[in-house]
């Protein structure tokens, strides 16, 4: 960084500096205006967008339904973070947090939410008592390696990628700082998956969910374009384990729904209502028509 920054004795907000979601970011809670969310016919009403984090929670429908629990059922509603409609007071109802994903559970009365995408994951799994290991002893190292993926990923994610990708300029030691720690995180991986097959040994979790989301796509090449930058083919462990996840055809549908963004519009279902708009409600097919 070229200038030496000296900061004011109290900090006040200058609202156009701060990279691409500079007009998105405010040091401020709250809604900005009102609007109710919509609500499907379906138990579960989840509003989200396809980032990483709300990828982990359609992932785990999608697994859910392909397993025979028929009763997780759900209807997804795109929330496009870009335009600030995670401040509309119906979503800031869900979530005071204003980020997604967000859930309300309409199976229970009064309705249930929850928000935190980790949060939800463990709501659905203890629901359903699916993808958490079938070995009670290993439940620890389920949970453990779960708040390892909550508390890491900010590095990951507002710390390299928002230097790297997102940054009005790129600056030499942000960059290298958040670098350093991103391949930190995924030696600790790559050691762990030596040895094991997912996170929790021979079992298939939440913990794979949620971390294969934010590092699995990551080595997938899928994030910020920094796969080359980050040497992430060197972490062979951590790649076969993102590749034998990303085969599952679960994941490829959790991928898809609430992904508004990217060249592939077959890739995309803004909202998910029906287990048949996968066929007939992706981008591609909704312009062809």
């Amino acid at each position: 960084m070229s200038d030496t920054y000296t900061p004011p004795k109290v900090w006040t907000w200058e609202q156009n500096n701060g990279g691409q979601f500079a007009n998105i970011n405010r040091p401020i809670a709250g809604p900005t205006h009102d609007k109710e969310l919509e609500v499907g016919k379906h138990p579960h009403q989840l509003y989200s967008l396809a980032t990483p984090n709300g990828v982990k929670v359609t992932v785990l429908f999608e697994e859910l339904l392909a397993a025979g629990h028929t009763d997780a059922e759900y209807d997804a509603y795109l929330i496009n973070i870009g335009e600030g409609a995670q401040f509309s007071s119906g979503f800031v109802d869900v979530n005071p947090n204003s980020k997604i994903p967000a859930l309300m559970d309409h199976s229970t009365t009064p309705p249930t939410r929850i928000f935190e995408s980790g949060a939800i994951l463990l709501h659905l799994a203890e629901k359903f008592s699916a993808f958490l290991p079938s070995d009670p002893a290993k439940r620890p190292e389920m949970m453990s390696w779960l708040f390892w993926q909550m508390g890491s990923a900010p590095y990951l994610g507002g710390g390299f990628g928002h230097f790297y990708a997102y940054a009005p300029e790129k600056w030499e030691y942000p960059i290298n700082r958040f670098a350093m720690e991103t391949k930190r995180q995924l030696d600790v991986l790559d050691r762990h998956l030596a040895e094991n097959t997912y996170m929790t040994g021979e079992d298939y979790t939440i913990a794979d969910i949620a971390i294969w989301s934010w590092y699995g796509q990551l080595v997938l090449g899928r994030l910020y374009s920094a796969a080359e930058f980050l040497d992430v083919a060197s972490y062979k462990n951590v790649m076969r384990w993102a590749e034998a996840i990303d085969a599952r055809p679960a994941v490829k549908r959790g991928r898809m729904v609430n992904r508004a963004f990217g060249d592939d519009l077959s890739m995309q279902l803004h909202e998910r209502h029906d287990a048949s708009d996968f066929d007939k409600k992706t981008q591609d097919k909704l312009q062809d028509s």
